[in-house]
């Protein structure tokens, strides 16, 4: 996948969303201002407003965008960054992006606060919009609702240690699939879709980003992924994630009984991690997870059969294969 491709396709577009992200985070504060400015630089995929605008030109009639469009596009990069700044937080982390995360250059407070300042901004973008702001602010509002029960989800199956696949699908789309949604499904109402077209690009939406976490959590076990971290940190996070769900189930309830007591001891025994990734590989997890992360992939693919064609549409399908075989 091109990105420089997608940006370039998208055009003015894709500068308004950029434009209205600079323009919503400027702040006559210069500590928070230069703070704002240094997250900026490491932007990442962005695949969240890229998505949003493809969704936006494959929905209209005429394949133009609105401004609404690009707002709530940016409105979805502005939330997304607002709940890394506070994963970092509550995971603790050192490095995001390749770059120190702001928690480890300056505390959990600042990090909490520019957290709430992006996520404040994303909404008051949303709130812009005259003609469907109040709707999409409803749900991008449910989004928010979701990301934190999918965090407490996750705490909660992380203590108990007994995570089951249904389980593991309700966190990914709480944490990952539901801001996807949100992201796509403003940008079929800012350029007034009809309803079957909405619901196609919500299924399209939810199954693309449960794909997507799918894929992160496959590379949790992978020697060839080029994502900059170790094996097994889910594991020593005590996340029962579904290469693990799967090595079991092919296992056996005995294997898996062990399996389970070893995530709930992990932290006063470390070294299991490795034991657990190695059942993972000898289970297939990894394989049996893939198979079912292609089958994401094509229903989401499917979904879109009612929009007419359209360079858009086919932009979203080469986005949704190349989810499934993504190294990093």
């Amino acid at each position: 996948m091109d990105i420089g491709h997608i940006k370039s396709f998208l055009g003015d577009a894709w500068t308004a969303v950029e434009n209205n992200i600079d323009r919503a985070l400027k702040s006559d504060i210069a500590l928070l201002d230069s703070i704002n400015r240094a997250v900026l630089s490491h932007p990442g995929k962005q695949i969240r407003p890229l998505l949003a605008l493809l969704a936006a030109k494959a929905c209209s009639g005429d394949g133009k965008v609105t401004e609404d469009s690009c707002r709530f596009a940016a409105a979805s990069e502005l939330l997304h960054n607002a709940t890394l700044l506070h994963d970092d937080v509550a995971d603790e982390s050192d490095r995001r992006r390749g770059v120190p995360t702001l928690n480890s250059l300056m505390g959990s407070s600042a990090s909490v606060l520019v957290g709430d300042y992006w996520l404040v901004a994303a909404m008051n973008m949303v709130l812009e919009s005259d003609d469907s702001g109040h709707r999409v602010t409803r749900i991008f509002s449910k989004t928010l609702s979701d990301l934190a029960k999918g965090e407490m989800l996750q705490l909660q199956k992380a203590s108990s240690g007994d995570t089951v696949e249904e389980d593991y699908y309700r966190i990914i789309y709480y944490k990952t699939a539901s801001l996807f949604e949100s992201a796509m499904h403003s940008a079929a109402i800012s350029v007034s879709a009809s309803e079957d077209i909405e619901e196609a690009v919500k299924k399209f939406a939810s199954g693309l980003g449960s794909a997507f976490q799918i894929r992160d959590d496959i590379f949790d076990y992978s020697k060839d992924a080029m994502v900059g971290k170790p094996l097994g940190v889910d594991i020593l996070e005590q996340k029962i994630t579904l290469p693990l769900l799967e090595a079991m189930e092919n296992a056996g309830e005995r294997m898996s009984k062990d399996i389970r007591d070893m995530v709930r001891h992990i932290h006063e025994h470390p070294e299991y991690r490795d034991e657990i990734v190695s059942f993972v590989h000898d289970y297939d997890g990894m394989e049996r997870a893939t198979v079912k992360l292609d089958r994401f992939v094509n229903e989401a693919v499917s979904s879109l059969s009612v929009l007419r064609p359209s360079e858009a549409k086919d932009m979203l399908v080469d986005i949704a294969y190349y989810m499934a075989k993504r190294k990093n």
